[in-house]
C-alpha cells in the first residue's frame, strides 16, 4: 500500500508516516520502481495501534521503546501496564487542578459581576488586575519514564 493510500485510510498525512518511519515506530518501507513508499498490509493496524495509543497519553519515545522490545520478541506487557497507571494518576491530579480552577473562575465571575454593577458608564473596570496569584494554568504533562 503506498503512502498516500495508509495515510488517508488511517486519517494521517504522509509526513506523520514517514516521521513514524524514522523514529523505528514502522519498518523501513521497500519502494516502488517508481521510488514511492509501498507499506506491507500490516502497517495499517500498526499506525491504528500507534494512534490509539497516543490518544490515551502514551508518548511517542514511549511507543518506539515498547514496540522495539515487542518486535523483538520481547514481553513488555508489565512496562505498558506501568505507563498507562501513571497516565492516570497524572489525569487525575490535573482533574483535580481543573476542579480547583472552576472554583477560583466561578468565585472570580461573582466578584467582577459584582464590581461591574457598581461601575459608571465609561468607568474602566480593571478586572485583570483583580485575579489573585494563585490562579496559574498548567498544560497537561507527561511524565516521562524509562522503558
Amino acid at each position: 500500500m503506498q503512502s498516500g493510500e495508509l495515510a488517508r485510510q488511517v486519517g494521517v498525512s504522509t509526513d506523520t508516516l514517514r516521521h513514524y518511519e524514522r523514529l523505528g515506530l514502522l519498518a523501513k518501507a521497500p519502494r516502488t520502481s517508481g521510488g514511492y513508499r509501498d507499506y506491507p498490509a500490516q502497517t495499517l493496524e500498526r499506525v491504528r495501534l500507534i494512534r490509539r495509543a497516543l490518544s490515551v497519553g502514551f508518548s511517542l519515545p514511549e511507543l518506539t521503546a515498547i514496540l522495539k522490545i515487542r518486535d523483538e520478541g520481547g514481553v513488555p506487557c508489565h512496562r505498558v501496564r506501568a505507563l498507562a497507571e501513571s497516565k492516570l494518576w497524572e489525569v487525575q491530579e490535573r482533574i483535580k487542578e481543573l476542579v480547583g480552577m472552576r472554583k477560583q473562575l466561578e468565585h472570580t465571575l461573582k466578584s467582577w459581576d459584582a464590581k461591574l454593577v457598581r461601575l459608571r458608564p465609561g468607568e474602566q473596570g480593571r478586572l485583570l488586575e483583580g485575579l489573585p496569584e494563585s490562579v496559574a494554568y498548567r498544560r497537561l504533562t507527561v511524565r516521562s519514564n524509562k522503558i
